[in-house]
Parts: C-alpha cells; sequence; structure tokens
C-alpha cells in the first residue's frame, strides 16, 4: 500500500503540474503522428512492464501533444475545463472504481446521484418530480429523452415499441428547427426513427425557431404521434428557441416536446439570463451537458423527463440475476440510460455543483456570456470583420472578409498557439466560431486572444 500512496502521488503531481502549466502553454501542440505511434504504438509487447515504466512512457509521449482544452484560451466546441473540486473528485471517483448500474452494485454511486440530480433539477427550475439519468454527453443525453417520447407517444397510439418494435408502427412525426444540432438526426437514426422522419421549420436571423412557422407546421395531418425537438442555445449563436409559445403550441396539439439544451439550458441557472429559455419547466425531456458549463471532466451528460414512467419504459431491462438485489430505498439508475457498467459520474457532479453553488453557477454563466461580448466588441472595432450573430449567450461568430480570409486567419490562430477557435457556415457564410465556457477564462484572456488574432489577421 506504501508504494501504491506513493505512486498516486507522483501521478497527481503530474496532473498538478500539467494543469498549473497549461495557461502559458501553446493552446494547440505541435504534434508528430509518427513519433506518437513509434513511442507508444508497433506490436503488442509480450512481456508486461512496471507500472512506473507504463505510466512514464504514457505521459512522456502524450503530454506534450496534449490540446490544452482545459485551460482558459480555448475557445472551440462550446466545451469548458474541469473545475478543481470536479478534478479531484473524478480522480476519486477512479480510485474507488464502483460500478454506478443500481443500488447493489454500488448504493453510495445511487445514492450521489439522486442528489446531484435534485440540485440540477433546483438550478434549472425543472419540475420536481422529473426523473433523471447521468449520461455521457448531449447526443445520449438527446438519444435517451427521444426514447422516452417514442415510448410515450406510440403508447398513446396503442403501440408497444419496446416490445413490438417499429416495423408495422404508426409512423411518428418528428419537428425540428432548421437549425436543429447533428446529435438529434444521429438520436433518430439510432432510434429507428430515421433522420428523414424529420420536418424541418424556419429559424429566425439569429438561428432560434420560428414560433409563427411552428404553428403553421403542427396540424397537417390529423392526429399522429408527433414529437416537437426545440433547442436552448443554438451551437453558432447561442439563441434559444421561444420555448414559452412553442411549448404551448405543441402541447395543444398533443405533442411531446423535447428540449436540446446542450448549453443553452444552463441560462436557467443564472437570474440575468434566465428568460431566455422562459417557458423550459413546461417541456416533457430535456437533455443538457454537464462538460460544458459546469465544467466536470468528460464524459458527463444529463437528460430530465417529465413523465418517469416512459423514461424507465423507454430505458430499463431486467434479468434473472438482477431480482431481489435492494430495498428499492435508492432509485436505480440503470432505469435512467442506456448503458449498465458505466462510471460514477455523479461524484464530479456533486464536487462542482458543490463548489459552485447557486450564486457560483450563476456568476460563471454570466461571466462567460460577458466575455463573449467582449470578443464580439473588441473584433467590431477591426476594419474588415464582421459579427455574424447577435450575441446573446456565450457564442460570437466573426468573418474577416471573404470565405478565404476567413478560413486562412481561422487556420494561422490555431497553428499560432496563443489561443484556438474552430470555424463554421452560417447563413451561408465563413465565419469563426468563438465559445466561451471554461471557468478560468478571464478579461486578460480575452484581450490577450484579440490581440493574436488582430496580428494575424492583419498579416493575412
Amino acid at each position: 500500500m506504501a508504494d501504491l500512496s506513493e505512486a498516486l502521488r507522483r501521478t497527481a503531481e503530474r496532473v498538478a503540474d500539467y494543469r498549473g502549466r497549461v495557461g502559458e502553454r501553446p493552446v494547440a501542440p505541435a504534434v508528430d503522428a509518427g513519433k506518437l505511434r513509434e513511442a507508444l504504438g508497433g506490436p503488442l509487447p509480450e512481456r508486461g512492464a512496471e507500472p512506473d515504466a507504463v505510466i512514464d512512457q504514457l505521459a512522456g509521449a502524450v503530454e506534450p501533444a496534449l490540446m490544452a482544452s482545459v485551460g482558459p484560451r480555448y475557445f472551440g466546441f462550446v466545451v469548458g475545463g474541469a473545475l478543481e473540486s470536479a478534478t479531484r473528485a473524478d480522480m476519486l471517483t477512479t480510485g474507488w472504481d464502483q460500478m454506478a448500474f443500481n443500488a447493489a452494485s454500488s448504493p453510495v454511486a445511487a445514492l450521489v446521484e439522486e442528489v446531484a440530480g435534485a440540485w440540477l433539477k433546483e438550478a434549472f427550475g425543472l419540475p420536481a418530480g422529473a426523473s433523471f439519468g447521468f449520461v455521457t454527453g448531449a447526443q445520449g443525453a438527446n438519444t435517451v429523452g427521444l426514447a422516452a417520447a417514442r415510448h410515450r407517444v406510440l403508447a398513446r397510439a396503442g403501440w408497444d415499441v419496446e416490445a413490438r418494435g417499429l416495423t408495422g408502427a404508426p409512423p411518428v412525426r418528428v419537428i425540428a428547427s432548421e437549425e436543429r444540432h447533428a446529435t438529434i438526426d444521429r438520436s433518430l437514426r439510432l432510434l429507428g426513427l430515421g433522420a428523414d422522419a424529420i420536418e424541418p421549420v424556419a429559424a429566425d436571423r439569429n438561428g432560434a425557431i420560428d414560433p409563427a412557422a411552428l404553428t403553421e407546421a403542427l396540424p397537417r395531418s390529423a392526429d399522429p404521434p408527433t414529437i416537437v425537438c426545440l433547442q436552448a442555445g443554438n451551437v453558432n449563436t447561442g439563441a434559444c428557441d421561444d420555448l414559452a409559445a412553442c411549448i404551448e403550441v405543441a402541447h395543444a396539439h398533443g405533442a411531446w416536446v423535447h428540449v436540446d439544451g446542450a448549453f443553452g439550458l444552463w441560462a436557467a441557472a443564472s437570474p440575468s439570463k434566465r428568460q431566455l429559455v422562459r417557458g423550459l419547466e413546461r417541456a416533457d425531456s430535456w437533455a443538457v451537458d454537464g462538460h460544458k458549463w459546469l465544467n466536470v471532466p468528460y464524459d458527463s451528460a444529463y437528460v430530465f423527463c417529465a413523465d418517469p414512467d416512459a423514461h424507465a419504459a423507454s430505458m430499463s431491462f431486467t434479468a434473472a440475476y438482477l431480482v431481489g438485489h435492494g430495498d428499492g430505498a435508492v432509485r436505480s439508475p440503470a432505469d435512467y440510460n442506456a448503458e449498465a457498467s458505466r462510471r460514477a459520474r455523479g461524484f464530479a457532479t456533486w464536487a462542482a455543483l458543490r463548489e459552485l453553488g447557486r450564486g457560483g453557477l450563476a456568476e460563471l454563466v454570466d461571466r462567460c456570456c460577458a466575455l463573449a461580448t467582449r470578443f464580439a466588441e473588441q473584433l467590431a472595432e477591426l476594419d474588415g470583420v464582421e459579427i455574424g450573430n447577435e450575441v446573446v449567450l456565450n457564442q460570437a461568430l466573426a468573418s474577416f472578409g471573404d470565405d478565404e480570409r476567413t478560413d486562412r486567419v481561422i487556420d494561422a490562430v490555431q497553428r499560432d498557439g496563443a489561443c484556438w477557435m474552430g470555424g463554421t457556415a452560417w447563413r451561408g457564410k465563413r465565419y469563426m466560431r468563438i465559445s466561451v465556457s471554461n471557468w478560468s477564462t478571464t478579461e486578460a484572456d480575452v484581450d490577450r486572444s484579440v490581440a493574436a488574432i488582430r496580428r494575424l489577421f492583419e498579416a493575412s
């Protein structure tokens, strides 16, 4: 045990050293794929190696090639870095090595998920009786939420989809914005409904669904099973659908409403931004990421359902060896997600929420939104730069002239290393997409990043 304690201490020091220096290293590393393969690959060794040698080989090869996405100047893919308490809780999670399948496999993992799930519902203002599941990401959350939707709308039509499948089932209408995230399409593929089931609805100039167009789309046929997918946080602009108006009209037509709130749902945690998601509590299911604005380690996301019976019916399973375990005092997490042998994600989520509290979570959201606005305002002052969206949350789009020059600037910024932003297409034009989600990003980081962009833009 003394040897293990010392080994874990050295490993923790490696992690702390990396995290302590990540803010000053180039955000994008220079990666030599050939050297990495040489250092780590080749035929599977015939003989094993001592743990110290294994860790030294792995860390020595990998650390110089790491993307500094945990650092304060990574603005790609709407992801945050891991809070200190969440990082440490995740290290404990690895050491404890709990299987968060049910209350028998790890009673405490199941119970901590109960507490964290209740806290999340409070933060979002969701119904206290809503069920929840801890999943890997927004893809998993959307898939589970839409599985519950599929169950309920087909059950209303007299069809047991879990028992009978989709062959011969009534067709399901899926109505979603033309600006929906691609994970909605993939979830429908995975659920057997198919991406072609989607009936796209027009969106406004900032990417929010047009409520009038949704109203027009809904009554086209006589009461078929219908799912409406709404969005909180457009992946390019941050725009949020008018949830209150859209949910009202969708429910008037008997539709199930699923909200993809991968990052935008966190607006509900901020008193100053909550109006962007007004009415969200009236939806039927919700998806949101934890490794975005809550800043917990990968992989962590959450699905919530106002219809716990539909949620459990779509996900739960049993077998002879599972019967008779537990007294029912603690919920079974496996009834609410699509995994069995899974990581105990509740520990890191609990730690992040405990570190931040309600006030800290609101401040984190507000600060990131203010920093995104700071980016847009400073870049807009540069001749030839156009901001392509109304900055309502933490997303800003910047064009540097024509598409070719914009892509040159994005490429130069990524290679420069001072910061990292991705590119996107929006309304037929190329933009740099700036996403501010990291708890450690400061005004100085924004100013340093803008200075680098200005220098590289002027040189392009």
